[in-house]
């Protein structure tokens, strides 16, 4: 198509060419005789522009459940295909999912409650004691329960300790003036010149005091 607007051109430039040497009794003069040759090239490449737009972009190959993109070049995957390859190919939604209607990456998310596991969507079994969280995917224990594989089992809080928010740990903390031991907790036993710390499970000594040998001195 450019070749065919570039010869266009050259055959209205001989023209300009010939009726400027050979002056015809019919224009008035031949300055209107250019301006209007000139005014038909123009109004021919504007017209023939366009097309050859269009064409360059009817000439993308295209392929299957693809649309040519609206600006640029190139294409897109028409909604529930996605690109693969150097095509499209249609998204493959298991049971228990739901399109994102998005062409890239898998296409599908699990509904609330399901889990995605390889190219499936398998239900996700509340234990007792449990829930799921906002997301409806992952697996939340009730206070007072610590999650053990995929069950809620109970804490058992030691005497003088008390259920924790953490969800790592043991799910239990020593009250002040205790230490944890193993599964117990143990009363601080304070040198002389000394004060439970700021944690309240240890302790440290008075100023101008210092700690040697687990005790206070000077």
């Amino acid at each position: 198509m450019l070749h065919t607007i570039t010869k266009l051109a050259h055959c209205l430039r001989n023209s300009l060419t010939n009726i400027s040497a050979k002056p015809n009794t019919k224009y008035t003069s031949p300055h209107n005789t250019k301006l209007s040759v000139y005014s038909l090239l123009v109004f021919s490449l504007l017209v023939a522009s366009p097309v050859y737009v269009y064409a360059k972009k009817d000439d993308v190959k295209l392929p299957e459940n693809a649309t040519a993109r609206s600006y640029g070049t190139g294409w897109n995957c028409d909604k529930g295909y996605r690109k693969k390859s150097n095509g499209c190919a249609a998204i493959l939604i298991p049971e228990n999912a739901y399109s994102t209607n998005k062409t890239y990456g898998r296409g599908w998310e699990c509904k609330r409650s399901f889990r995605k596991i390889d190219d499936t969507c398998i239900h996700i079994k509340v234990p007792t004691n449990g829930y799921l969280d906002h997301s409806g995917k992952q697996l939340k224990c009730n206070r007072g329960y610590l999650m053990n594989n995929d069950s809620c089992d109970a804490i058992d809080v030691p005497e003088n300790g008390f259920l924790e928010t953490s969800s790592y740990g043991p799910g239990w903390e020593c009250e002040r003036g205790y230490r944890a031991e193993k599964n117990s907790c143990i009363a601080l036993e304070l040198p002389e010149n000394s004060h439970i710390d700021y944690s309240g499970n240890s302790w440290e000594c008075d100023t101008p005091y210092i700690e040697r040998n687990n005790q206070c001195i000077l």
